[in-house]
């Protein structure tokens, strides 16, 4: 008699038993063009945790104007960051997986997967199923939680999981706005990018994402979590730092609604025509540069701040895949695959 535990010889293939991490960002467009612009901004403005008008009312608009209108403008300013791998945020989210890959060796697969565009979340997710991966952990790499980015993120594992017959565990990845690891990786980072600079700043303007001020008065905590992030870099730069001053400000607004202020915009025309003569800006809400932070901030920014009367302008780089940002990002998932490797 053959033992228990032996296949059948017809068995099909089952590989299990390993660990994987599972990076997801934003999106993309595929290319810097308007056709592909288009196809982006219909999955991502269609999600009800991104945009929360009553799909009735919405989505005339967004079929009707908005996406007649603006991917040819979108176009035009990807074009401006887009490199020879492709968008700032799919390149760099590509080499943060790489680079963690190395560093967790073979202790667990890791993949990266966009919440719209490509690579699918599902489909990746799916991959890592495949190759054997019956525990996973799904980091989505937004520092501050909100209802727009972590939670829709989340929403999309919970489809992709509802598709499938044999389900991983999952962990998930919590907002790390206020960890020691994530200040301490943004104060190093920030401090090197700093001291290379050939001026002095005045003024350091931390550029956060914004968001409809409405999403606050609901009970969203992106809000606080930019505040408090602002608060723990402004002090943990002020030992070597003293002489620069700290402000915050939200950028991207976008409709008519009443966004959270102040605007990232308003504040570098308020300090250049309030005599501020050399500023630079850093964007510690995003994990890694992209349209958002190389065009609005680089490009737009500084057209803004010199054209109000600034001097010197400077856009500092995101984490990206540089060594605090890889040791920062190694060290949380190490703490969240505790007791899986």
């Amino acid at each position: 008699m053959s033992p228990v535990s032996a296949l059948p010889a017809n068995h099909p293939p089952a590989p299990h038993g390993a660990i994987g991490v599972l990076l997801v960002n934003l999106g993309t467009p595929y290319a810097p063009t308007a056709q592909a612009v288009r196809r982006y901004l219909a999955e991502f403005l269609s999600d009800r945790r991104v945009v929360e008008i009553p799909p009735l009312v919405w989505q005339p608009i967004l079929h009707g104007i908005i996406l007649r209108t603006r991917p040819k403008k979108s176009a035009h300013a990807y074009a401006q960051v887009w490199g020879p791998d492709g968008s700032p945020l799919a390149a760099i989210t590509r080499a943060q997986a790489e680079a963690l890959q190395v560093r967790l060796r073979d202790s667990a697969q890791v993949r990266w997967a966009m919440r719209y565009g490509n690579p699918a979340l599902g489909t990746e997710l799916q991959r890592l199923k495949d190759e054997g991966c019956d525990r996973v952990l799904v980091a989505p790499l937004y520092p501050q939680y909100s209802g727009a980015t972590t939670a829709t993120a989340i929403d999309a594992v919970g489809a992709a999981l509802k598709a499938m017959r044999w389900q991983p565990a999952l962990r998930t990845l919590p907002p790390y706005y206020d960890d020691p690891a994530h200040i301490e990786a943004l104060r190093a980072d920030i401090s090197r990018q700093l001291a290379a600079l050939q001026f002095r700043p005045e003024v350091l303007l931390l550029s956060f994402h914004g968001m409809p001020e409405r999403t606050l008065h609901l009970g969203d905590p992106y809000h606080c979590h930019c505040r408090k992030t602002a608060r723990l870099l402004a002090a943990a730069l002020a030992a070597e730092w003293a002489d620069i001053r700290v402000e915050v400000s939200f950028q991207s607004r976008f409709g008519r609604a009443k966004w959270l202020e102040p605007s990232t915009e308003a504040v570098l025309q308020r300090e250049a025509q309030g005599g501020t003569k050399r500023l630079a800006i850093a964007a510690p809400g995003f994990s890694a540069d992209c349209l958002e932070t190389r065009e609005e901030l680089a490009i737009r920014g500084k057209e803004q701040f010199l054209g109000a009367g600034g001097v010197s302008f400077a856009a500092l780089d995101c984490l990206n895949s540089g060594d605090a940002g890889m040791a920062m990002l190694e060290s949380l998932v190490r703490r969240e695959l505790a007791g899986w490797i």
